[in-house]
């Protein structure tokens, strides 16, 4: 997945450092799939926020989807401009090194660029919900050891879609016989 740009530009998922960058769109989706939380940037005016939350990837519709209150930073920058950047890393060893520039630490991570939106049909909403529910509480049954969604939960709270336009992973492994990680 890439985004058009003038020629001669790199495209907005472009990474620069080539040895980390990860071109397996198997490994981005199960990275997605599997991260615990991620950050979401939205803007307004041209003042950039973000926000950590959980979210649930949904390979067969290749999208994001998160929660938030009908009030706040997201569900009112999102009025203004649907555009995101969307990152879930996961953070390793710190590494040592003889010169502080070369002081590194392993990581892996995904970056989305895409377009968000709340959802108005409850039925995507719900489902959407039951993702995020199904992802993270995988031991507990719907409907049985908690309540099912209802129209008036739904009513105070934004379900968002990120409609994913493209993407980049990215991965700073470290060998392990040469290992000065910190402790």
């Amino acid at each position: 997945m890439t985004q058009p740009t003038t020629p001669g530009e790199p495209t907005i998922n472009h990474v620069r450092r080539r040895d980390r960058a990860v071109e397996d769109p198997d490994w981005i989706r199960t990275f997605l799939r599997q991260a615990p939380y991620g950050v979401v940037a939205t803007d307004s005016d041209g003042q950039p926020f973000i926000n950590p939350l959980i979210f649930a990837y949904d390979e067969q519709s290749n999208a994001l989807y998160f929660h938030t209150g009908r009030a706040g930073r997201i569900f009112a920058n999102l009025q203004q401009n649907p555009r995101v950047c969307f990152n879930a890393c996961r953070m390793g060893r710190l590494i040592c090194a003889p010169a502080a520039s070369s002081f590194t630490v392993e990581y892996d991570s995904v970056v989305v660029f895409g377009r968000a939106r709340v959802l108005g049909d409850d039925a995507e909403a719900t489902a959407a919900l039951r993702l995020l529910l199904d992802k993270y509480f995988p031991d507990i049954r719907y409907g049985e050891d908690y309540s099912a969604i209802t129209p008036k939960q739904l009513a105070r709270t934004a379900v968002y879609r990120i409609d994913i336009e493209s993407w980049s992973g990215k991965r700073n492994p470290y060998p392990s016989d040469t290992d000065s990680a910190t402790p």
